[in-house]
């Protein structure tokens, strides 16, 4: 009798536990989850485009552990959840913390109408098919200049320091803005641009018009893949470095093992290790 006593008892401890075990997981399984923050969103409306945009923010560590950092911005176009701002804030995140980019305030700015906003005018017939409207660019780039960009400078600890990135599209009206208001950003990055826009104009405007130019230094980064406009990216990333007044430096990576649809995350990771690197300290005295 003493032996199934015992017995009884361990088996009676086991099923306790159990019961307790699987409660735990019960419960676990039922506690309410918390959100997963990855950095800020806030809306702008705008006199300008006649509409309320939305804004997405990442603020790397060291700015949301000082009350006095200041950080350059990274304005991208195609800035929202669900388009590019996610993979991009993550790329920023990983080069920030391993040294290999210095840190920048990233804004995505969230499509309303894509097309509209980031072509410029055309005169080809076919350009004009994609989309109910386009050729909206330059309404596009006034509220990045009057309404963003203030509004950016106001909500955030900013310095003078500023660069654009965008890929396909978004590339054109990277290097749109780069030959018609090169003052706007520091340093223009622009992966696969659909140059082919309006019969290649913007590669011949460039050349016309850059020579004009007299403000500060410029930096620009052109990457294509294999199913990109190659020879015109090519073509400006040689023109560039010789057409202006002041200095234009130029790095052009052709990707052939990428296509239009995978260029972005590996031509973002090398071009900003390439233009948005760490400044280097002046030497010890």
């Amino acid at each position: 009798m003493k032996q199934s006593t015992v017995n009884f008892s361990t088996y009676a401890r086991l099923v306790v536990a159990f019961l307790l075990l699987l409660a735990g997981r019960q419960s676990a399984a039922q506690a309410p989850a918390a959100p997963l923050c990855i950095g800020e969103t806030f809306t702008l409306p705008s006199k300008i485009l006649g509409e309320t945009r939305r804004l997405n923010v990442y603020l790397p560590p060291v700015y949301r552990d000082s009350a006095t950092v200041r950080l350059p911005v990274l304005y991208m176009p195609d800035g929202g959840l669900a388009e590019d701002f996610l993979h991009v804030a993550g790329l920023v995140q990983v080069l920030v913390g391993n040294g290999t980019m210095r840190p920048f305030i990233l804004v995505g700015i969230e499509n309303t109408q894509r097309r509209r906003d980031l072509t410029g005018p055309t005169t080809n017939a076919e350009d004009k098919k994609i989309a109910p409207r386009v050729g909206g660019s330059a309404a596009f780039r006034q509220f990045i200049r009057r309404e963003l960009m203030p509004a950016v400078r106001q909500r955030y600890r900013t310095t003078a320091e500023t660069a654009l990135v965008g890929e396909s599209l978004a590339g054109l009206f990277t290097v749109e803005t780069l030959v018609l208001e090169p003052d706007l950003f520091d340093t223009y990055l622009a992966f696969d641009p659909s140059l082919w826009w309006n019969n290649g104009q913007l590669v011949q405007q460039a050349a016309s018009v850059l020579p004009a130019y007299r403000g500060p230094a410029k930096t620009v980064y052109l990457a294509t893949s294999s199913q990109g406009d190659t020879a015109a990216t090519r073509r400006l990333a040689g023109l560039l470095p010789g057409v202006a007044r002041r200095p234009i430096t130029a790095y052009y990576e052709p990707m052939p093992a990428e296509t239009h649809a995978t260029i972005y995350h590996p031509a973002a990771l090398r071009g900003f290790r390439r233009v948005l690197q760490p400044l280097a300290r002046p030497a010890a005295k």
